[in-house]
Order: C-alpha cells, then structure tokens, then sequence
C-alpha cells in the first residue's frame, strides 16, 4: 500500500514560506502520500503553491475538511491558529501534521489532545532535527550507552538574522519561537522529565526586539531528573550562517554535532586553511530531516503505527518554553518537577 502514489491524500493549510517547502516534498519527494490541495486565507499565496503542482486550491478550510477524499491536513499557519485548526481537522476525521509549537497555551494545547484522542487520528508535530542524522547518532549513542552516562548537554543554535518585528510580537518570544527547537531535542536525547529551568537573556543585535519586550539573545540552564546538565545557547544573529552544534559529555566519551555546511572543500593558502560557511538558514540545513518527518507521517498512518512525535512529546518543549519565559521574567529558576 506504501507504494502507491495516492494510499495518502493530503491537503496543506499555509502556504507561506514553510508551507511552500513541506507542498514541495509532498509532490516530489514522499512516494507514499500524495499533494492533493492548498488552503490559505490569502488566495493569491494558495493559488501560486497550487498552480506549481497541478493541484486544486482553496480559501476556505471547510472545503478540505468535508472532502472525503482528503485523508490528511499539514497545517503550516501562525502559531496561534494551530489549535483550532487541529481540533476541526480531528473532528473531521483527518490525521494531522501540524508545525511547531502546538500553541503557546498549555490550556488550548491540552485541548487539541483532548480533540485528537476523540477523533482518534494521528497527530504529529513538526520538529524536523529529530529527523536529523546526526541528532539520530548522538540519541543513539545516549541510549545504547556507548559514551556512557550523561553527564551534561550544550547546545549552540543560533540563526543568521531575526526575522522581522511584525513576526517577533506574535511569536511569543524567543524561548517558544527558536529555543523551543533546543528544548525538544533535550526531551528527545534523554527521554526524561526536565526538573528545573533557569533564562537569562539580553538584548545584543537590535534595540527594537527589546522595545517590544523580547531578547535577542539566551542562555538557558536546565537539569533533568537524573540530574544531567544541560546549557542552551541562542542568538537572533550569527554573521557567518546558521549555527547548529551539539555536545553530549558522559561518563565514557563524548560526542558532538558540528554546522553542516555546502560542501566538505577546504582551501589551504598563505593565509591558513579555510572552508566555506555553515548553510545559511533551516530549510537548507534540514532540508534531508524535513523529508524524513513527512515520510515517518506518512508511514505511520499507512501502517496503523504511533506518531513518530506526538502532541504529548510535543507539549513538554512549550512547558519548557514557559518555564523560561517565566524564569527570564523574574531571574529566578523554576521548578517543573518536585526532585
């Protein structure tokens, strides 16, 4: 079934930038699903994505949800939209997709759970490093204990630029927008609860970020519950490209992911060796993981599997998100779990 071209009917919702990423790999590049329609609020945005792989096109979300012929939705929209779509999508009877965060609400995103468990479809959200095959090694090595006990995790991530300040003041700030990457793979390396959450954040790269209540750049400390150390480094700004590293420190050994860049050429010259900068931004650094997360969708469902990563794994990186936000607030750790 896996190999039919149309075992999997799926209708995106948002075609903007991410949008018109995931519509590309649903036509071209996930053999088990198939690109079926667009939907966007702005018709000129859903007819372009859809005119580009022959599909039809909408501005209403009603007209997919009620079309039987539609098993899926990956919805793409802004943040504070998703769970309202996903619990429509779910009564509708469709699996669903959804990019991150879930919302920025515990509450609305505990009732989207509540929805998708009613209307017992599959729910996967969209946090494509887990995809990664570097990320996949370091997990693995944490889980078969080859490196030994964790002892401690750092990561950089840091973008090349902010995105703009029409964007910013509805993203719900740093931690829930770009550092909520971070604490999902926290979650996803060590499978564990996160006890205590400790921000501290600046305002380094523009004035104005500050002016609407937001830092530019973080550093979070948290502890998870066998008392493993993590530090999670983010800045809006990196001149030479997106910054992606990551350390695990175990008992045994460690081992690290480094930026990925264009091409493995180094030049050597009076000056010193040198190579080329890291790739500039997510969709060329993950574009392999971003596949391979529509892939996992699409397979689970064709196969009656789990979510590869359901809204309840999901839900723990915006409680750390929170937590953060809440810690920034006040420079004081928070607590998550009793110790």
């Amino acid at each position: 079934m896996a190999g039919d071209r149309k075992a999997l009917s799926v209708a995106l919702i948002g075609a903007g930038r991410i949008g018109s990423m995931h519509a590309e790999h649903l036509a071209r590049h996930i053999p088990a699903a198939m690109l079926a329609a667009v939907v966007d609020l702005d018709a000129a945005s859903a007819r372009a994505c859809a005119d580009r792989y022959g599909v039809s096109w909408t501005t209403r979300l009603e007209h997919v949800l009620h079309d039987a012929a539609i098993n899926a939705v990956v919805i793409c929209t802004s943040s504070t939209t998703h769970t309202e779509i996903i619990e429509a999508a779910a009564a509708s009877g469709k699996h669903i997709f959804c990019e991150k965060p879930l919302d920025l609400s515990l509450e609305r995103i505990d009732r989207a759970l509540r929805a998708v468990r009613d209307g017992g479809v599959l729910l996967q959200v969209g946090y494509q490093r887990r995809f990664d095959a570097g990320f996949q090694r370091v997990q693995r090595a944490i889980v078969t204990e080859e490196i030994g006990v964790p002892h401690s995790i750092h990561i950089a991530s840091r973008d090349p630029a902010p995105p703009s300040l029409e964007f910013l003041k509805k993203s719900g700030g740093l931690f829930l927008d770009m550092s909520i990457h971070d604490f999902d793979m926290t979650h996803f390396l060590l499978g564990q609860p996160i006890r205590r959450v400790f921000a501290t954040g600046a305002v380094r790269i523009n004035s104005a970020i500050g002016a609407i209540g937001d830092v530019d750049t973080a550093t979070v400390l948290l502890q998870a519950e066998d008392g493993t150390l993590i530090t999670i480094e983010n800045s809006r700004k990196a001149t030479f490209g997106y910054d992606q590293r990551l350390e695990v420190f175990g008992s045994k050994g460690s081992i690290r992911v480094e930026n990925v860049s264009p091409n493995s050429a180094v030049i050597l010259g009076k000056d010193g060796e040198r190579r080329d900068n890291p790739h500039h931004f997510f969709i060329e650094r993950y574009r392999d993981a971003y596949v391979a997360e529509l892939r996992a969708f699409a397979d689970a469902i064709l196969h009656g599997r789990d979510s590869p990563l359901s809204g309840e794994d999901a839900r723990v990186s915006v409680e750390i998100a929170l937590a953060a936000t809440q810690s920034l607030e006040t420079s004081l750790p928070v607590d998550l779990v009793s110790a």
